[in-house]
């Protein structure tokens, strides 16, 4: 089955003559993002902040800007410009980020397009606050893999976060490494960063690993077929994890076992899989990391009961 498309519609006709200042056009998205109902959750969780995220970039203004930008006048050139870009965003359902070509973790902008998936992790929170907690104290972390990078931006967190640090970005999708390549050199870690496609492992040399981390696809199959356009619009095979959506992670659990030094844990963000990880590896006896919202879909293994 094909992911599920945007019905054909004519061109809606917008009575935006009257739109003449920055805070009418935020207005008038807002109700358009209301009637519409485009799906939101790649860039923003709700229409007011995707909508005057899209206004901003399109109009070069600072993603820090304040109030006043709401009494700013638009130039004709302008108009035409916001106009175009929520046509494209809310009828034609273009994923925002997709739009700006950028997307950020935190203060942390990468480059994305329609060869990855868009950046969304909870990594985000748990790579700076609970992975050392999990490894020996005082303990130089000197080897590192992030598998299913996409556009690298988790390699590259765990780059900072880990600075004595190699990391191993691995993904099966060459069009996808080309966008982590932009990345890498953006963030000028080409010396500690190296990417490999491989499924899985199975194309990366052999190493021992302190930290092995993976935001897998991990969506069943028939989850996949359902998806809203913005999401079928990213690469199915970041998303589709197989008939239960396991089938990656097994895979990496399997092959991780070699993997890791004998500290060393392996953390992979599994959405609603979690029922299934506890009943499937309970003897590597997961463990699942809090996240701020309470959905805990980050599990956690440590080599020494992976055996």
């Amino acid at each position: 089955m094909k992911p599920r498309a945007p019905r054909p519609r004519a061109r809606a006709t917008w009575a935006t003559g009257v739109l003449r200042t920055f805070g009418a056009w935020l207005e008038f998205a807002e109700k358009l993002y209301a009637r519409e109902k485009p799906a939101l959750g790649q860039v923003a969780t709700n229409a007011h902040d995707e909508a005057l995220y899209l206004l901003l970039r399109t109009l070069d203004l600072p993603l820090e800007s304040d109030a006043r930008v709401l009494t700013r006048k638009l130039t004709a050139a302008e108009r035409d410009r916001v106009e175009n870009v929520f046509r494209r965003r809310v009828l034609d359902r273009v994923p925002a980020a997709y739009l700006t070509r950028e997307a950020w973790l935190g203060e942390h902008r990468f480059y994305v397009d329609e060869r990855v998936i868009i950046p969304r992790s909870y990594f985000l929170e748990i790579i700076p606050g609970q992975l050392e907690m999990w490894l020996p104290a005082g303990k130089k972390i000197r080897q590192v893999a992030d598998v299913c990078t996409g556009s690298g931006c988790l390699a590259l967190l765990l780059a900072r976060q880990f600075p004595l640090a190699r990391v191993d970005a691995v993904d099966l999708s060459a069009p996808a490494l080309e966008v982590a390549a932009i990345n890498v050199r953006e963030h000028r870690l080409s010396r500690r960063v190296r990417l490999f496609e491989s499924d899985v492992f199975d194309a990366v040399p052999a190493a021992k690993y302190d930290v092995i981390l993976s935001n897998p696809p991990y969506e069943p199959s028939a989850h996949v077929d359902a998806q809203a356009p913005e999401f079928a619009a990213e690469p199915r095979m970041a998303h589709d994890g197989g008939g239960d959506g396991l089938a990656i992670v097994r895979k990496l659990l399997r092959q991780a076992r070699s993997r890791l030094q004998p500290h060393g844990i392996v953390v992979i963000e599994v959405g609603g899989l979690r029922a299934a990880i506890d009943r499937e590896f309970a003897a590597f006896d997961p463990q699942w990391l809090p996240t701020q919202d309470g959905s805990d879909c980050v599990v956690l293994f440590q080599a020494a009961r992976m055996k």
